[in-house]
């Protein structure tokens, strides 16, 4: 996984000078104003003595983006059609990818791992042998239990601190609207939002060509169906389903991102790169 993420990553990067995330620098450290509270360890005594007045020293890794990769492990995140790669193995791969982009750029970046509840929370820090600990974490990551975004989206929404880089990478078979109004929250509070979309082309177009009796991967329901009967309409509600997903991150300042398990990951995620570096 490691050497996956640094090939795609670090070949992305030849050539490119400035961070495909805006608003933040990657090489910046300023001093701000002491307020009470503040470690006083930090002060600036030199620049006191210049002008009688106490500025704290900002130091990298405060001025730098922090990012959070929220990960979806839920059972529905599990599904795979005709033995291609199962939609958490995907996502874990562009976790992965996205990880290692921070850590060159010296983003410093956390994981949580969750399904109906938060399995796995690692805070923002900036090493290498961090990183080797979160890309070890995804290679082993399993699908389990029921999906509850919100939860996973509420603690990380009273945990983090200041402003910074939210990405979200899941199936979206939740409740959208409560997935949305948190979105949306973490908007208000000026950070960035990213959300991926993973979904297997079987999800997208219904493509089974037999009857069949489809089991809910989460709650273990079973249902018959006639799958070409139902292409036409099941097809429409898809796409009104996406279309709500894609209207509201729009209108709201959020980049969503459908991505198909049929595109391989590599190639998914350079043209999202790439398409990213040339909006700053």
């Amino acid at each position: 996984m490691e050497l996956r993420a640094r090939l795609i990553v670090e070949g992305f990067l030849v050539g490119l000078h400035k961070s495909p995330y805006h608003g933040f620098s990657v090489e910046f450290a300023e001093h701000r104003q002491y307020f009470p509270g503040d470690d006083i360890s930090n002060i600036d005594w030199k620049v006191y003595a210049r002008s009688e007045r106490l500025y704290i020293k900002q130091y990298e890794e405060e001025t730098n983006l922090k990012a959070y990769v929220l990960l979806d492990a839920s059972n529905s995140m599990g599904f795979k059609k005709d033995g291609e790669i199962t939609k958490l193995e995907y996502a874990a791969y562009l976790a992965a990818g996205l990880i290692y982009l921070m850590m060159k750029q010296q983003d410093a970046t956390g994981l949580v791992i969750y399904d109906e509840k938060v399995r796995k929370f690692y805070e923002p820090h900036l090493t290498y042998s961090y990183t080797k600990l979160l890309l070890t974490e995804l290679s082993s990551v399993k699908p389990s239990s029921r999906t509850s975004t919100a939860s996973a989206l509420s603690i990380l929404a009273e945990r983090i601190k200041r402003r910074g880089l939210i990405i979200l990478i899941s199936d979206f078979l939740d409740d959208p609207d409560s997935v949305l109004a948190l979105l949306k929250h973490f908007r208000h509070k000026k950070n960035e939002v990213i959300a991926f979309h993973i979904a297997d082309e079987a999800e997208l177009n219904l493509d089974f060509s037999s009857d069949a009796v489809f089991t809910d991967m989460e709650t273990g329901e079973k249902v018959a169906a006639q799958p070409l009967a139902l292409r036409k309409i099941y097809s429409e509600t898809i796409k009104t389903f996406v279309s709500k997903l894609r209207s509201t991150c729009l209108e709201n300042g959020i980049d969503y991102n459908l991505i198909s398990t049929s595109i391989s990951f590599d190639r998914a995620l350079t043209a999202y790169l790439a398409r990213r570096a040339k909006m700053f």
